[in-house]
């Protein structure tokens, strides 16, 4: 893994947490337990610290940037090749592949991002918000059955630190 001091703030990783040797991980980061950073990522702290909650995954090639403070809360999914520079993402989000959220936005809890979307500047979503479209909006709340498919994709990623950790890295 990448960990890269800036400005003499350096990214805080939990003992639990996995982050990949391929995931660049820069300045005021805070990754809480069993949260996971996977290959590609970069999570780039320069404007404001970008804290992440515990039991979270950053999937491959994501970027997470924000020009002030950002909270990921725990129990997110934050799927492939998502742009991601919002304040507050809730306690157990999902966010589809290649979806960009932009400036500002800020997500309720159990919010479900679909895939290819794009959220505007300061946009704020209540609690269990199905958004969808470009640009985003909210279409809906999602069913109990969406809530419990986004908290077995989260746990999902928790269970793989095991196996990844086992294999060590390569040499």
């Amino acid at each position: 893994m990448t960990l890269r001091s800036l400005g003499g703030k350096s990214p805080m990783v939990d003992p639990e947490a996995f982050v990949s040797e391929a995931a660049y991980v820069i300045g005021d980061v805070v990754i809480g337990p069993r949260s996971s950073i996977w290959p590609g990522a970069v999570i780039r702290a320069d404007s404001g610290r970008i804290t992440i909650g515990a039991g979270s995954n950053v999937q491959d090639n994501s970027v997470l940037h924000a020009d002030a403070d950002a909270v990921i809360g725990d129990g997110v999914t934050i799927g492939h090749g998502v742009v991601c520079h919002a304040r507050q993402i809730g306690n157990g989000c999902l966010i589809g592949n290649g979806a960009v959220l932009n400036d500002g936005v800020e997500l309720g809890e159990e919010c479900l991002v679909a895939a290819g979307s794009t959220i505007t500047e300061n946009k704020v979503f209540p609690r269990r918000s199905l958004i969808r479209g470009v640009p985003g909006k909210a279409l809906g709340t999602i069913r109990d059955r969406h809530a419990e498919l986004q908290r077995r994709a989260a746990e999902s990623y928790v269970q793989r630190i095991e196996r990844y950790r086992a294999e060590g890295t390569f040499e």
